[in-house]
């Protein structure tokens, strides 16, 4: 599918979210378009994930038409992007940069964040139960089961004196993450992708 937003690149991206005080990282906001794209709830909108980004007493206030097709415009590039990546099975974490062991935790809980909040809420799309064969919905509670190996490793960082050992199980635990992604959007998502392409309104 060709685009017609085009995403204005992450930096670009992070400062329109700063400028609409948006309190979900872009790493989670990425996630959870990749797991909204890939969720089978057929009500769910794109409108209602971006609204789902921000805190209820804190939705931006768009003034003028032209300021609402813009943040619209922006939001649909990232989303026209993420459904790329979907639609070549090319979903990855981003790499870890952490190095000392604070840095390694708030990564963690980064990590966390991105899995659970980001690709799994996403799937879900505000339902709490979902009509899924049951190998895709052991897949989902795994990815939520891995995140909560991310926030024990956060926790374990906080007593250990050696993070390199823990920064091997991240590694390892990443790699899961993104093998079950991939699994997941080859035999799940992907032979019902044409279904999957929603519309702003």
């Amino acid at each position: 599918m060709q685009s017609e937003n085009l995403y204005i690149g992450d930096d670009k991206f992070q400062r329109f979210l700063d400028h609409y005080q948006c309190p979900t990282p872009l790493k989670v906001v990425k996630l959870k378009f990749a797991g909204a794209i890939c969720s089978p709830n057929n009500n769910l909108r794109p409108t209602d994930v971006i609204s789902s980004l921000f805190s209820e007493d804190k939705q931006p206030r768009l003034t003028t038409k032209a300021e609402a097709e813009l943040f619209f415009k922006f939001f649909m590039g990232l989303w026209d992007e993420m459904f790329e990546i979907i639609q070549t099975n090319t979903l990855y974490l981003p790499a870890m940069t952490a190095e000392d062991k604070k840095d390694l935790g708030t990564f963690c809980l980064m990590r966390a964040e991105q899995v659970e909040r980001g690709f799994v809420e996403g799937f879900w799309g505000g339902c709490e139960s979902l009509n899924i064969p049951q190998f895709a919905a052991e897949l989902i509670n795994s990815l939520s089961d891995m995140a909560g190996v991310y926030n024990m490793l956060a926790k374990k960082l906080e007593k250990s004196e050696n993070p390199e050992d823990i920064s091997e199980v991240i590694k390892h635990t990443d790699k899961t993450v993104e093998k079950t992604f991939k699994f997941l959007i080859e035999n799940y998502i992907l032979p019902n992708i044409a279904k999957l392409q929603r519309q702003l309104n």
